[in-house]
This record gives structure tokens, C-alpha cells and sequence, in this order.
């Protein structure tokens, strides 16, 4: 007879059977599950961009970071809102009912505007939000000297019609005043707004002082993107010759509140201190893999005693489908060993997505849930009685998603979103894309441009590929 399984801490044992839905505990009583299902607490996608029109559609091939991010400028023009709604319902129809945003405008006299926008997506589709407002005032494009940099590599015309989109960026009072109006304009409990420098090459001192100081007055939380390409790892070891983590230490950077995503190029000296200081790090390994930065160094990590970890799909999943249990199976896999022994266990994967997870976007004690239709995993299982966690790891996709119940609210119901018409939210927002096709074909050729002088001044530097 097929029972409902209760997966309370995946890779720590097995599943609880129950005959009827009836028989589970009170917290379970808002599911919708059958025979045959399984329950378990619902992953955090713990670092993205929230993307409701994909990189790759809007042109943005996959490429070394530094010559794919001008293909982000071909980003097309449209609501807001309607970005969010479509990049939140995608994730929460896959069973994930969290998400770690990394809001892209870099307009500080927008961001209240757009933020209070993303923030009503997130409470339409239902899912938990921690929301990280850009903060940046350094070498725009190029790392050690900005557009500068690149104007030897453009022909005349092309610089001439770039110069006028060099950003101007807001005194550091004005951008922290902002995020400061974000947060107080939030309404939601299941929302947690943080800072979010975009990486310390983007930054000046000054400004990741007055974050970190910021931070210790109030409280918040700081998410930013650290170490991801060799590139940054030879730029920041000349900027900082004590090194960017030991100098991000000195000026109070470092603490438990602060996640760093995708930590590539960490050093095990490194990995230390970040430990000691209880920040976590989110692996993004499809987006690492797709943008040609290597592999991070996940198990060294465990073996050292380093940092605790989560993992994020920064947009560009394995498949370019926002999958994050497939997320979890390929860093599974990169990181198991050579050995007899499997270095990373399933426990270590469940942890990340649920427990250290649920730290980057400020919500420890979470009672999220996911509904799975397990028996379709293991329809041809000759045995009832593997590990559901290595079940999930090996073959769990987002098709099998079937319920997804965020603070007691049903956000899924037999695979359809209860809050929104999904469908509907997409048409829309690939109308307002295609409209503003004429634009970005003007752009695609000076986008083009700009990558490939990118390319060129990052190959001039010695050593590095």
C-alpha cells in the first residue's frame, strides 16, 4: 500500500510513512498530499537575479564573466513588477518557495520604485524574499581604471557612442539612504532586505567601510558577490596586497551576517577566516561552469572546517530551466571525489539548500514545504526501502513538483500556482520584450563591441587567461 512520506531532515534517515494526511502533524495540515507523495521541507535558491526574461533570450550567450556582462545591456525594457512575478512563479513552480534576489537596476532614484515592485511580486506569488539592493561607485566595465581601459580597444565611433552611458554613481549617505527606504517601504514578514554591495571591485573602500559599518549599527544582513573569476583574483590581489578577505576582516566586513556567492578563487587560508567569522558561501555551480570561472573549492571547504555553504542558481542553471534540484545533483556530483568514500554527502547538499539557506535570507526557522510525487520516482524501484535523499539527488526534477506551502499559505496545488496565472504573467511580459526589439538590435552591435574590447584588455594582463 502506497503511504505519504515525511522527509523532515533529509540525508539525517529515512522518511516517516503515513496512511492518510489525517495522521501527520497539526504543521502539515494546510498540504494537499496523496499515497504515494512525499513531504519535505521546501529549498532556498540562495543567490540570483531574479531574470523573468532569460540571459540567453535576450541574447546574452554564455562567455568568460567579464565578456558576457555587457550582453546584460541588451536586457530588454519592461515592467518591473511583471519581471518578478515571472521570475518568482518560475521558481515556486519547481517546488522552490525561496529565493536570495540580487536586484539588477543600478539607478539609485529608481530602486525604492522597483524594489516596492519586486517586493508585491514576491507576496502575489507567495514565496520568501530576501532582497539585496545594489551598491556599487568603482571601475564601471574594466577592473583598475573603468571605461578608461577599454578605449584603446574600440574604434572611435563605437567609444563615442558608449561614453554617454558611463554611470555616474550616487554619494555612498544617498545609496545607503536608499536601501534604508526599501526596507522601510517593506510590509511583508516572509521579505528580508539586505545590502548588496556587487563585489569589491566595484567598490571603493570608503563604500565597503560604510557598509560594514552600517550592517553592525542595524543589524542587516549584507549579500555580495565575491571572488568569482581569476580575473577579480589577480585585480583584488593587487588592490588589497594583504588580501581582499583579510581586508574585508580588518574594516569589520566579516561577520555572521554578511553570505558571499560563488567564492570560485578562495584560498584555504581564506576559507578559515571566513568560517571563524560564521559567513556562509553560495556555490552556484551551472552559472560558474556556464561563464567558464572553474569549480569552488566546496569539499576543501567541508575538510578545513570552512565555511558553511548554500547554493544558488544566479540565473543560469544547468539547463537554463531555473531547475534547482538539478542544481543540487550537479554540485552533488562535482564534488563527491575520486575515493571510495563519497566526499560530499547528501546530508551536506540538504543542509546547504535548506538550513544555510534559510540563514542567507534571514529566515531560520522557516515551516515551508514541499509536496513531491516521489512514486514517480521510483516507479520502477524493485526496493521501497533506498534512501529518499539519494532518490532525490539522482532523479528529482522540477516536473515532480507537485505542492509547495510557504508560512501556511498553499502556493502550489497539484503542480498550478494558487496566486497567479503564470501563463498569463509570461505572454505579457514577452509582449513588452518584443517591443522593445527595435531598440536592442540597435544595441546588439555596440554590445558586441564592447565584449570583444572587454576580451582584449583582460588579455593583455599577464598570466591570465
Amino acid at each position: 500500500m502506497k503511504k505519504i512520506r515525511l522527509l523532515k531532515c533529509p540525508g539525517y534517515g529515512p522518511a516517516t510513512r503515513f496512511d492518510t494526511l489525517t495522521d501527520l502533524p497539526l504543521q502539515f495540515d494546510t498540504a494537499t498530499a496523496l499515497p504515494g507523495d512525499l513531504i519535505m521541507p521546501s529549498p532556498v535558491n540562495a543567490h540570483d537575479h531574479g531574470y523573468g526574461i532569460r540571459t540567453l533570450d535576450f541574447g546574452a550567450t554564455d562567455d568568460a564573466l567579464e565578456a558576457w556582462i555587457p550582453g546584460l545591456r541588451l536586457r530588454p525594457r519592461t515592467d518591473a513588477y511583471l519581471e518578478a512575478l515571472v521570475a518568482f512563479g518560475r521558481l515556486a513552480r519547481t517546488g522552490i518557495g525561496a529565493t536570495m534576489h540580487c536586484h539588477n537596476s543600478l539607478n539609485i532614484d529608481r530602486l525604492v520604485e522597483e524594489a516596492s515592485a519586486v517586493m508585491r511580486a514576491a507576496g502575489d506569488v507567495g514565496i520568501r524574499l530576501g532582497l539585496s539592493c545594489p551598491l556599487l561607485d568603482n571601475d564601471a566595465w574594466a577592473y583598475d581604471g573603468g571605461p578608461q581601459r577599454l578605449r584603446p580597444f574600440l574604434s572611435e565611433g563605437d567609444w563615442n557612442a558608449l561614453a554617454g552611458t558611463i554611470p555616474n554613481y550616487a554619494p555612498i549617505h544617498t545609496q545607503l539612504v536608499a536601501v534604508e527606504a526599501v526596507a522601510a517601504a517593506n510590509t511583508n514578514p516572509l521579505i528580508d532586505v539586505q545590502y548588496g554591495p556587487i563585489g569589491p571591485q566595484w567598490c571603493s573602500n570608503a563604500l565597503l567601510e560604510a557598509i560594514a559599518e552600517a550592517s553592525a549599527l542595524r543589524g542587516r544582513r549584507i549579500h555580495m558577490h565575491l571572488l568569482e573569476s581569476p580575473r577579480q583574483r589577480f585585480w583584488l590581489d593587487r588592490r588589497f596586497p594583504e588580501g581582499i578577505v583579510t581586508y574585508l576582516d580588518k574594516i569589520g566586513f566579516l561577520s555572521s551576517r554578511l553570505a558571499i556567492a560563488h567564492g570560485v578563487q578562495l584560498r584555504p587560508d581564506e576559507l578559515e577566516l571566513l568560517a571563524e567569522r560564521g559567513v556562509q558561501l553560495v556555490s552556484n555551480p551551472s552559472a560558474n561552469l556556464r561563464l567558464r570561472s572553474g569549480v569552488a573549492p566546496i569539499t576543501s571547504t567541508l575538510e578545513i572546517g570552512g565555511p558553511a555553504f548554500a547554493i544558488g542558481l544566479d540565473g543560469t542553471g544547468l539547463d537554463d530551466d531555473q531547475d534547482l534540484w538539478r542544481e543540487m545533483r550537479l554540485l552533488y556530483l562535482l564534488q563527491g571525489g575520486r575515493g571510495l568514500t563519497r566526499r560530499l554527502t547528501a546530508r551536506n547538499v540538504f543542509d546547504a539548500v535548506i538550513r544555510v539557506g534559510g540563514q542567507v535570507i534571514n529566515a531560520y526557522e522557516a515551516e515551508d514545504f514541499t509536496i513531491i510525487d516521489y512514486e514517480g520516482l521510483i516507479t520502477e524501484a524493485l526496493f521501497d526501502d533506498a534512501d529518499e535523499a539519494e532518490i532525490l539527488l539522482t532523479r528529482m526534477s522540477a516536473k515532480y513538483a507537485k505542492g509547495l506551502v510557504i508560512a501556511g499559505r498553499e502556493v502550489m496545488h497539484q503542480g498550478k500556482l494558487t496566486g497567479i496565472d503564470f501563463d498569463a504573467a509570461l505572454c505579457e511580459l514577452l509582449a513588452q520584450a518584443r517591443a522593445d526589439l527595435t531598440r536592442l538590435e540597435k544595441q546588439r552591435p555596440l554590445v558586441r563591441a564592447l565584449s570583444e574590447a572587454t576580451r582584449a584588455y583582460y588579455a593583455t594582463w599577464p598570466g591570465i587567461l
